[in-house]
């Protein structure tokens, strides 16, 4: 049986940049004041010193609010867990069935500060698909699906999984509206959800940057040992990532993948990470590959988000090869090339060239040979100079601090609850 949670109340320092909690028996908090430090204005609520109050100490995790992540898929938890490696919580399902993917491909990242799990997996409850209203505390969607809450005890914060080119669906858009909150990634975000049409009043929005390019830019993944989890053997070739997406975007995977794979591998490394849903034909795709003798040809695998994060296949790439897909813009963060492969998809949003990839990379359409685009790309001397300036037109901030702000909002909720109660 869980333990009932400490009375605890979250403040920031201006001085140091840091959030503190008070914390300790109810009579000590009342002295001192639950709501705020009797140090600090009632106004803004802030420490005017660390530790000027005895009753405050440092923390650097954990969050006294309930948190849960709803994701359509488990491929689309890899955009929040990041932040769940920080502040703990609980995912939503809808069938037990999918529990499989969650103790499959989530194992050993659970919380630390949270009770343990069966392989240390993240805490799940289930709720039928749309029906979350006994649920307390915040809940963080990386789905377009909206859902049925309890607007008194519970906040809800959209931050999808993924800002590319492609529309949102249609039959989805307008739900986005209905979100208290949304964690915005950078200026792209904005004009995606303009050009489509939607009214959010901008005080919803919450500049965070990218949270998955933390540990990208504070220089936490070990390419290397990425490099020899996928067994890349010949490290003197450069390597190539094809990364396409799906139907919905009118991927390329079944047009090029063994064209690719049979003259790519003939001058550099391949590693063919197909979208989450064509994931089933990676096995025939590794046989067929053994069977005809290809080598240099590696596969990642999109469901196994730990051992296969997309930041991993960045890591150990020269050049992206994608289409339509989301990825093209996150790849931006390595600064390195980008090759688009023209499938004629028309449901793509109409961008300013500051905010469109298009103005930067390589254009394959199927007349060129692969090799020279490839080539051309990866000669290129303004690479990183252009690629970079795209980076930070698209998104804010990209200085490996976006989970510290996503955290310190959630803790602000938090917070409120608190001072509601």
């Amino acid at each position: 049986m869980r333990q009932p949670r400490p009375i605890v109340t979250w403040k920031y320092c201006l001085e140091s940049d840091q959030y503190f909690r008070l914390v300790g028996p109810e009579p000590m908090l009342r002295a001192v004041g639950a709501r705020f430090c009797p140090l600090a204005s009632s106004e803004v609520r802030l420490l005017s010193r660390c530790g000027a109050c005895p009753s405050v100490e440092p923390v650097i995790e954990g969050c006294a609010v309930d948190i849960y992540y709803l994701s359509g898929r488990i491929y689309h938890f890899s955009y929040v867990l990041p932040l769940y490696r920080e502040i703990g919580g609980a995912l939503v399902i809808r069938r037990w069935r999918r529990i499989r993917y969650v103790k499959r491909y989530l194992r050993n990242v659970q919380f630390s500060q949270e009770e343990r799990t069966f392989l240390n997996t993240p805490r799940v409850v289930k709720r039928p698909k749309d029906d979350l209203r006994d649920l307390s505390g915040v809940v963080l969607s990386t789905s377009e699906d909206f859902f049925q809450y309890n607007r008194q005890t519970c906040k809800s914060i959209f931050l999808g999984h993924g800002t590319g080119d492609k529309k949102y669906g249609d039959h989805n858009a307008s739900t986005l509206e209905k979100y208290d909150y949304h964690f915005i990634s950078g200026p792209k975000h904005v004009e995606k959800m303009r050009e489509q049409g939607l009214r959010i009043p901008e005080e919803r929005f919450v500049k965070i940057g990218n949270l998955r390019f933390d540990d990208y830019l504070n220089g936490k993944i070990d390419r290397e040992r990425h490099l020899d989890r996928l067994g890349i053997r010949d490290r003197s070739r450069q390597t190539v990532l094809y990364a396409p997406t799906w139907k919905f975007g009118q991927g390329t995977f079944h047009q090029w993948v063994y064209a690719f794979a049979r003259e790519i591998t003939k001058r550099y490394n391949l590693i063919i990470r197909p979208h989450f849903h064509e994931r089933r034909h990676l096995k025939r795709l590794r046989l067929w590959a053994r069977l005809n003798g290809i080598k240099n040809v590696y596969f990642s695998n999109p469901a196994a988000v730990v051992a296969c994060d997309t930041m991993l296949d960045f890591a150990a790439s020269d050049i992206l090869i994608s289409d339509t897909s989301s990825i093209l813009y996150e790849y931006l963060v390595t600064r390195k090339p980008v090759v688009v492969i023209q499938n004629g998809y028309g449901g793509l949003h109409r961008m300013p060239r500051e905010l469109d990839i298009m103005s930067c990379a390589q254009v394959f359409d199927g007349s060129q040979d692969i090799l020279q685009v490839i080539g051309a790309g990866l000669a290129d001397k303004d690479c990183e100079e252009k690629y970079g300036k795209l980076l930070n037109d698209c998104f804010y901030f990209n200085d490996g601090r976006s989970v510290e702000r996503a955290r310190a909002f959630v803790r602000s909720l938090d917070d409120s609850a608190t001072r509601s109660n």
